[in-house]
């Protein structure tokens, strides 16, 4: 059985020419002769203005929309999915300013980072499982690079195995499940299903039960 190849250890970031995902690094390459204004590339972390330090709350999605994060450079902008998550970050106060879809429009997260399971776009939306393995070597020191760190939202079942593998626990012993929460070592890992409008529209995911679930996300980091 082949491994999954890694990152250099610690590396929290990949490179823009990342190309540990042969898949991935192609399809990217493809869309910068297509749009070569856009980001086209992994999408970093977004973090708040006060660093590290400041992350009690890490959000965890998927992989960059096409037209969504690929094509902005920041996780979730660009996309229906970033609609309802940064307007319910805002709502509790883990974000402050206008959303406007636009990485330069000066939304600022307080306490609280974004970042994805996968860094680079799949082809459909659907990575490997080769691939998800692969960038979990950036995930690993992702969720290690914050030092107050309390708190983890998984946003769909993907991205909730893979913080568990992260945490080096058992996908089995940690099953997926929306509105579901759990401490694993030092963090507290909740889930929900992803904000995606496909699941909005199929009635999947409500606004009502995403707002509840960082609602649970905030009563527990105010304790």
């Amino acid at each position: 059985m082949l491994r999954a190849p890694l990152a250099p250890a610690g590396l929290a970031e990949p490179d823009r020419d990342c190309p540990l995902c042969p898949r991935l690094h192609d399809f990217i390459a493809e869309w910068r002769v297509k749009e070569p204004t856009w980001f086209n590339a992994p999408v970093p972390t977004f973090i708040p203005p006060a660093g590290e330090t400041d992350v009690r709350l890490l959000v965890v999605g998927l992989g960059p929309g096409l037209r969504g994060a690929n094509r902005s450079g920041r996780p979730f902008t660009g996309d229906y999915a970033g609609d309802l998550l940064y307007q319910t970050l805002t709502r509790f106060g883990f974000a402050r300013g206008q959303y406007a879809a636009r990485p330069d429009d000066g939304l600022e997260l307080v306490g609280t980072a974004i970042t994805n399971a996968v860094r680079c776009v799949p082809p459909g939306n659907k990575p490997t499982g080769e691939e998800i393995a692969t960038c979990r070597s950036f995930l690993i020191p992702t969720i290690e690079r914050f030092p107050r760190l309390e708190a983890i939202l998984a946003l769909g079942a993907i991205a909730h195995q893979s913080v568990v593998r992260s945490l080096g626990e058992r996908v089995a012993a940690h099953p997926f499940k929306h509105g579901g929460h759990k401490q694993i070592g030092r963090v507290t890992l909740f889930s929900s299903y992803h904000c995606s409008r496909y699941n909005t529209n199929t009635g999947v995911l409500t606004e009502e039960m995403f707002v509840n679930v960082f609602k649970e996300i905030s009563d527990f980091l105010s304790e």
